[in-house]
């Protein structure tokens, strides 16, 4: 079983949205740990940790998503426009669709007896024509995947790797408990930020320690200057 075989098996028919959830769990587990470095910086209390957390993980998530849904929905758009468009001119010209798969695959190299081969095949399918005129010469591409399932996916992986960070708070909030709670955060905040490399490195089909370790350099960066800044504006504020 090959790579992509083992991925839709392993993940059925939410396997195309895997990256998705991948860079929408980054995001929420990155900006949700930072809010909470930031926080400790600034000497705030574990209530307030949660509330800002909390506010940061709803509100931000929801507007990933939605961006997501957004910029999906008019990939999806621009793409019927001109496909549209396409179909029109044939309804116009009968030649049209052969002169315009002429002009492309001439550009490609293609020449006589090859050329009026290939023209005479991609025409004969009516879809197939407008998408390799499309993808040729405007360079867009058909979006498959719903918008809706995109948002969705996004929104759900912005909290459910994003509230990693948060957990600890909200568990000491109810069951108080000893110890650093920062540090707790950040090992956990760690192995959340593995996880995600992995799946990350896993997608994208390259060297795993190399996707995990990315992943949390950007989180430890994220948080070591929200650390600061919060550390600071404290000092002077306060």
């Amino acid at each position: 079983m090959n790579s992509k075989s083992f991925k839709k098996h392993l993940f059925g028919k939410w396997e195309p949205y895997l990256g998705e959830f991948v860079y929408g769990g980054i995001d929420g587990c990155v900006t949700t740990f930072a809010v909470v470095a930031g926080s400790v910086g600034a000497g705030l209390d574990s209530a307030v940790i949660i509330i800002l957390g909390f506010a940061n993980l709803l509100a931000d998530g929801f507007a990933m998503s939605v961006g997501a849904y957004l910029s999906t929905k008019t990939e999806k758009d621009n793409y019927r426009k001109y496909k549209n468009r396409e179909l029109e001119s044939d309804k116009q010209d009968p030649n049209y669709k052969k002169v315009r798969i002429s002009q492309v695959f001439k550009s490609l190299g293609y020449k006589e007896q090859a050329l009026n081969v290939v023209v005479d095949q991609v025409t004969k399918d009516s879809d197939r024509w407008i998408d390799i005129v499309l993808k040729e010469e405007m360079k867009i591409i058909p979006e498959n995947k719903s918008p809706l399932k995109i948002g969705g996916v996004t929104y759900f992986s912005f909290i459910l790797i994003g509230i990693i960070p948060l957990l600890i708070y909200v568990i000491d909030f109810i069951f108080p408990i000893k110890g650093n709670l920062f540090i707790i955060a950040s090992v956990l905040t760690g192995l959340g930020f593995l996880i995600i490399g992995w799946l990350k490195a896993y997608v994208n089909n390259t060297r795993i320690p190399k996707g995990i370790i990315e992943t949390l350099a950007l989180g430890a960066i994220a948080a070591i200057v929200a650390y600061f800044i919060g550390d600071f504006l404290e000092s002077i504020i306060v």
